[in-house]
């Protein structure tokens, strides 16, 4: 029977490769790579099944509080490893088509390019300039409105499983410690493989002059 969407499930797995060399914890089922490795034909055929016919949903994200070396702490939202193989699916097809669109001085979360080559960068140019401008953008995982996310998403992609399901990320819950459910109404969780690249999408036109 022909599925809605279609989904190689060579595609799937090399998501999972990319998932497994990452490493990560577990998410809200505490299940971890190695569990998961246990039944890995299963799981990855569930996970190719559900995004190819549209029924995917992903689970809550946990939440784990990082402390911040100016003070407080930072949340971070772990999905499971079945939503990160997930996200790295729409991950792998949709960077290619945003990746020529990001300013060349963007070097944050983007293949290629590092923190590193950035400060290398910086420092060719104060032999041009004897002035630096910093600034920090606070919060912004946390900040992103879903609606003007969308509309800048819809401008680069009309494939619908990629906007179905990047807008079922951005809706899921956040899990705390002690099991509550908080409804995200705003932001894109900070430790979700998808959410850097949407995030560079959000900064490409609120940064654009």
């Amino acid at each position: 029977m022909a599925k809605p969407f279609e989904i190689s499930k060579q595609l799937v797995f090399e998501a999972y490769k990319r998932v497994k060399a990452n490493g990560g914890a577990a998410g809200v089922d505490n299940e971890s790579l190695a569990e998961f490795d246990q039944s890995l034909r299963k799981n990855l055929y569930r996970i190719w099944n559900r995004l190819s016919s549209g029924s995917y949903f992903p689970p809550p994200v946990r939440a784990v509080p990082i402390p911040k070396k100016s003070g407080g702490v930072r949340i971070l939202g772990v999905p499971t490893v079945s939503d990160r193989i997930a996200q790295m699916v729409v991950k792998m097809c949709l960077e290619p088509t945003l990746e020529p669109h990001f300013h060349e001085d963007s070097y944050g979360y983007r293949p290629g390019k590092s923190a590193h080559q950035a400060l290398e960068v910086t420092r060719r140019r104060c032999w041009w300039h004897d002035w630096v401008l910093e600034f920090d953008i606070r919060g912004l995982f946390d900040n992103i409105r879903h609606d003007l996310l969308m509309i800048a998403l819809k401008r680069h992609t009309e494939n619908k499983w990629i906007l179905l399901y990047v807008e079922r990320w951005l809706k899921a819950p956040m899990q705390e410690a002690d099991g509550e459910l908080k409804a995200r109404e705003m932001g894109t969780p900070q430790g979700g493989v998808i959410s850097p690249l949407l995030a560079n999408l959000f900064l490409h036109y609120e940064l654009s002059p």
